[in-house]
């Protein structure tokens, strides 16, 4: 069924999540209210956006009535308090009914226990913890070093990489056409290639060059493969060195220190005491991450992958810079402000984490229109990957019982995959859609998603 194009989105908090969600979903032609209790954060946000701000408790009923809670269509509450988020949920559901209500919830107290984000509890439809996602996201670089970016769909069937081609990797100078020749018994998509940061629209005679940013779909017990026909084979990483014992810090030491020779530093020397008592197999360090002195002496230059993992911006740079100046093979560093992503990422600093960005699309996956199982943010924000189940029949919808050549897609729109009864199916031009279809699209410029919901929507015939 088709939903108005305009969606009502009341957005608590205004903070690194909050703006990003909001600046996100102003450009797809959303109504869009946001509540801070910081009036200078909301005046900033409304000098460059298009949307109405409210200086209040995002948990008073008075506050959100003033937001326009009663006719909103989807609350997301992303404040930095849990409880906060909580309580204007439970308040969404039962003065207003709200329909759809997303809380952003840190503490693994209330995460460990999903029964009480349940309607008859707290009323909270979808919980998201940008620290778990990042951590994730933070394990998947590690798990393959040579990659920019991997992004799961279908349950973790199929996934979505990006790498940077190198001279020396087997594609490397060849057309993408060579893939099927050099691996016969793998199946891949090369879905965009960007060069000097403009999209290439990937076909069999497009030569790969060096530098290249080239995203591929796969199976993902082939991605591995994949990358390696794209890069000099990397050695598999063994020594991983942390810097902040923060909660994404603790989180990533504590996923990974089973699987690697973990080192973690920390300046708080309370919070090394108690990072120690919590985690087994790592070794925790007081210090400071920009000590050049404490870098020599911990051999940083050695660590196969340095994560500089604080609340400070510019100490995450600079202990990134000071790694890899050591020697560190790959250097990840968190930053938060996205003008500092953008100026860093690919220079000396392998790769520059926005926190909100890796965090956007699993909330966005919950706005977008037609059924969107999963979004993933790409390029900074540029770029996204959606996952979209296909419903119908050839009557009702666009795409059931056509091939892909026969689709209405817009350009720089690429169906990279296809699952199927748990089975990845590579996309071909004779590829044709099925009913319930779990249909994996990457689109150069996320101007032209609407144009691929709308494509995905089932006319009204069909109900």
């Amino acid at each position: 069924m088709e939903r108005r194009s305009s969606v009502k989105i009341l957005i608590l908090g205004a903070g690194q999540v909050g703006s990003s969600v909001a600046e996100s979903l102003v450009g797809e032609a959303n109504d869009i209210t946001i509540i801070d209790s910081d009036a200078d954060k909301l005046r900033v946000l409304q000098d460059r956006l298009d949307l109405r701000t409210v200086v209040g408790n995002a948990a008073h009923p008075s506050t959100l009535e003033q937001a326009g809670i009663a006719d909103a269509d989807m609350l997301l509450a992303v404040t930095q308090s849990d409880e906060v988020n909580l309580v204007a949920c439970k308040l969404a559901a039962s003065l207003y009914n709200t329909p759809t209500r997303i809380a952003r919830i840190r503490a693994t107290d209330y995460l460990n226990r999903p029964e009480i984000f349940e309607k008859d509890m707290l009323s909270v439809d979808f919980s998201i913890c940008p620290e778990q996602i990042l951590t994730e996201y933070i394990v998947k670089l590690i798990e393959f070093p040579e990659a920019l970016q991997v992004q799961k769909f279908s349950q973790g069937k199929a996934s979505l990489a990006a790498v940077r081609a190198f001279r020396g990797g087997p594609l490397v100078g060849q057309p993408l056409s060579f893939l099927r020749t050099d691996m016969p018994q793998v199946e891949a998509r090369v879905a965009a290639i960007f060069r000097h940061d403009r999209p290439i629209t990937p076909e069999g005679t497009t030569v790969v060059e060096d530098g290249d940013e080239v995203f591929f779909i796969a199976a993902t017990e082939n991605i591995r493969s994949v990358l390696h026909e794209l890069r000099r084979m990397d050695k598999p990483v063994k020594r991983v060195a942390i810097v902040g014992g923060g909660n994404i810090g603790f989180r990533l030491a504590k996923a990974i220190e089973n699987d690697y020779q973990v080192k973690l530093i920390e300046y708080d020397k309370k919070a090394c005491t108690r990072l120690a008592s919590q985690l087994t197999n790592t070794l925790v360090l007081n210090g400071d991450g920009t000590d050049e002195k404490l870098m020599q002496q911990e051999h940083i230059g050695d660590v196969d992958v340095f994560c500089a993992l604080t609340n400070d911006d510019e100490n995450n740079i600079m202990s990134a810079l000071l790694a890899k100046q050591a020697g560190a093979r790959k250097v990840i560093a968190l930053i938060n402000r996205s003008a500092y992503v953008d100026l860093l990422q690919g220079g000396k600093i392998d790769i520059a984490l926005s926190p909100a960005q890796v965090t956007i699309g699993s909330l966005l996956a919950y706005v977008r229109q037609g059924d969107v199982v999963a979004v993933h943010s790409l390029r900074r924000g540029a770029a996204e990957a959606l996952e979209l189940v296909a419903h119908g029949d050839q009557n009702s919808s666009r795409v059931v019982g056509r091939r892909l050549d026969q689709l209405d897609l817009p350009k720089g729109a690429t169906i990279g995959a296809i699952v199927r009864n748990r089975e990845v199916i590579i996309a071909h031009h004779d590829t044709v859609i099925e009913a319930e279809d779990h249909v994996i699209v990457f689109v150069i410029d996320k101007k032209m998603v609407k144009k691929v919901e709308k494509l995905f929507q089932v006319s009204l015939g069909f109900f």
